[in-house]
């Protein structure tokens, strides 16, 4: 209950002592000055009757043990704050004054005797009131009659201008650290665009020579990106608990529609581009506070690579101690934005140097400055924490860990970087790999070059050349001049004057070569003529083709299934993200195939929930946990096609005869083929009517 009547007794005992020894309201050290007269008790008013020596004497008064477990308990509820500090209940506020005045009265108990178990409290191990700042307050009581309230600490920010200056060094040595990556990256956009020979010309190349550009390996990119949109990604979330699965059957229709919402099919293709061309795709699932009128909602981006910067030697993003995302703002934004930390402060340019693509067009960054979200880990209590600060020009805008009270729980709840990383080929060392341009541009590279022979050759001998003797009286004008019929000639003239000069032509084993790079670069990027829709060696059945060219995707099926695991990691984080931030209602229109529906749903079923008790031991929380599988929203027409043959198959073959019901069945259980339950059960059900009808026969008979 907190204080309990023993105490107050004990209390009122001891000032009683200290009465009859020294007079009532006069100090033993001050005896001419009076104190006043007494307040009433509980009355809300400040004691006059404050007695020094009584109070020592009580300081002096040992609580029992059961009698401080029960002041401790009353500070743990609020009713008495030791402290100092105002509390919805307290029953001493700030300024010394009682507010519960049933509880005074009822423990019948005085202002200064509250005070005096204060320092009591404290004296006795409870840390929740400093000693000194117990005595400060009893000594400005006795000395002014009032209770002073303690000063505010002034606010300490955690981290200051020195942390992110320590903080842009780090992230210049993890610049420094993926230099390499980034001069392949820009590297490969010139590929991609279709601008290598900057890369490949030579300095003692002849600069009218041709370059031709031949789009093999462009083309190569082109088809596996056509794989991978024709297997777009949708999730569905299936519950770990029996009680969830409400909520899980509600995520599965909502997420793909946030993700329509924020046009993920356009960041999606994108991000496989990238993937394609630099080995290396990258998503970023935020929280927008700014999206749906201020409500805020989920937002998923594509981050450019050249813009990331993280911790050298990790093959995992969140096992980096930092992770740095850059951009260039407009100053006049960033100062209308953050008008009382950047007024007259920005500065144009910036001493970091971003890694740049070659634009067509030219980019002005002389207004813009550099705004850095520095995204870091700590550990809070055991458990790893996410923070988040954004400075320009190593100026604080914003910080987490400055706003504990706002960020109880880190920047991000789940404690994950919000960037997934959708790898082609990975490579040990780094989060990033390497993609079809890397594999592809060395055959690339002589199909070009060897073209470039094979043009030079053919515009030397379809262009005519003559080799004439100084001393020869050859008309030179009139002979270069195509139109002119007759040619004058001083003297005599013989073929030792004017003899043409042939091209011989390129030996077969150029040509042997170049279709050998064809085939090569053909065979590594795993783009075959099947797999584009041409046919060879006589193929013409459209089931021979779809066969062959799902014999040569697998390549390409592989490259999706890992799409697919980066894509259930993004739903992993919308579903992390939904969980804290969707407090409110939130509703959704849920479109099925001939209609929709509209959907509410906030975060309350997705919070931890009590698992009861067992035995009276209460089993604690339980935070709902799903798991994300990833199926393709859209089968290739190819697929599709396979289907269709395999149903006139089984059906030429009798399996959906109810007669042989049984070796269908025997037949299908071995098969592995989508729809494969649903066929089961149109054959069991055949089967049923089969013999209920031959049973009705039988009765009719």
């Amino acid at each position: 209950m907190g204080i309990t009547k023993a105490v107050a007794n004990a209390v009122k005992k001891a000032n009683s002592l200290m009465e009859l020894q020294n007079g009532r309201g006069l100090a033993p050290n001050n005896p001419s000055e009076s104190m006043g007269r007494n307040a009433p008790q509980g009355s809300g008013d400040l004691p006059n009757n404050a007695n020094l020596s009584n109070l020592q004497a009580l300081q002096g008064t040992q609580i029992p043990n059961e009698e401080l477990a029960n002041l401790k308990s009353l500070v743990s509820q609020g009713l008495l704050s030791p402290s100092g500090q105002a509390s919805q209940g307290s029953l001493v506020s700030p300024s010394g004054q009682i507010h519960n005045n049933s509880l005074a009265n009822q423990w019948d108990i005085s202002q200064e005797e509250l005070l005096a178990l204060q320092e009591k409290l404290a004296s006795q191990g409870d840390e929740t009131l400093p000693k000194d700042l117990a005595l400060q307050q009893e000594q400005d009581f006795l000395n002014n009659g009032i209770m002073q309230e303690p000063k505010p600490k002034p606010f300490k920010p955690v981290i200051t201008k020195e942390d992110v200056q320590k903080a842009s060094q780090i992230m210049q040595k993890y610049k420094e650290g993926k230099s390499s990556l980034e001069g392949r990256i820009i590297e490969n956009e010139k590929w991609w665009r279709l601008r290598h020979w900057d890369i490949i010309k030579s300095e003692s190349q002849n600069p009218t020579d041709p370059n031709p550009v031949s789009a093999w390996l462009h083309n190569s990119i082109n088809n596996k990106h056509a794989d991978f949109m024709d297997n777009y990604p949708t999730p569905n979330i299936l519950p770990r608990e029996e009680s969830d699965k409400e909520t899980a059957k509600v995520l599965s229709e909502i997420v793909p529609v946030i993700l329509e919402i924020n046009n993920f099919e356009e960041v999606y293709s994108r991000c496989c581009y990238q993937k394609l061309q630099y080995g290396t795709a990258c998503y970023g699932a935020f929280w927008n506070n700014s999206k749906n009128k201020g409500l805020g909602d989920v937002e998923i981006a594509k981050i450019d690579l050249l813009n990331l910067f993280w911790e050298p030697g990790i093959t995992d993003i969140q096992d980096s101690r930092n992770v740095f995302l850059v951009g260039l703002v407009d100053n006049d934004i960033l100062s209308s934005q953050y008008p009382n930390e950047l007024e007259g402060k920005l500065i144009s340019g910036s001493t970091f140097d971003i890694g740049k693509y070659n634009f067509d067009d030219t980019v002005d960054t002389s207004e813009k400055s550099l705004v850095v979200d520095w995204y870091y880990k700590k550990l809070v209590d055991g458990v790893e924490t996410l923070h988040l600060c954004k400075y320009v020009n190593d100026i604080p805008l914003f910080s987490s860990e400055n706003q504990p009270d706002a960020y109880p729980k880190g920047f991000y709840a789940h404690g994950k970087y919000p960037f997934v990383f959708d790898v082609m080929f990975p490579q040990e060392g780094s989060p990033a790999g390497y993609g079809y341009i890397d594999v592809g541009k060395s055959p690339q590279i002589y199909i070009d070059k060897l073209n470039q022979i094979i043009l030079k050759n053919a515009l030397m001998s379809g262009r005519k050349r003559f080799m004439v003797k100084n001393t020869s009286a050859i008309n030179e004008e009139e002979f270069t001049d195509w139109t002119k019929e007759i040619i004058h000639v001083n003297g005599n003239l013989s073929e030792d004057n004017v003899r043409e000069l042939e091209t011989k032509a390129l030996p077969p084993i150029v040509y042997n070569v170049l279709q050998g790079k064809i085939d090569e670069i053909k065979e590594t990027t795993a783009n075959r003529d099947f797999s584009q829709g041409s046919t060879s060696g006589g193929v013409t059945a459209a089931s021979a083709i779809a066969a062959l060219q799902e014999a040569g995707n697998k390549l390409s099926r592989d490259t999706i299934k890992a799409s697919y695991r980066a894509h259930s990691r993004l739903c992993g984080l919308v579903i992390e993200l939904i969980r804290e931030f969707y407090s409110e209602p939130r509703y959704f229109r849920i479109c099925n195939s001939n209609d929709y529906n509209f959907k509410s749903f906030d975060n309350q079923t997705m919070q931890p929930q009590p698992q009861g008790e067992d035995f009276g031991i209460k089993m604690g929380m339980r935070e709902p946990i799903f798991d994300i599988k990833i199926n393709s929203q859209k089968s290739s027409p190819f697929n599709q096609l396979a289907q269709n043959e395999n149903a006139k198959e089984m059906y030429n073959l009798g399996f959906f005869n109810p007669q042989t019901a049984n070796q269908a069945l025997i037949a299908i259980e071995m098969m592995d083929f989508e729809g494969k339950e649903m066929v089961i059960s149109k054959i069991k059900e055949g089967q049923i009517n089969l013999e209920q009808s031959g049973m009705y026969q039988e009765e009719r008979g």
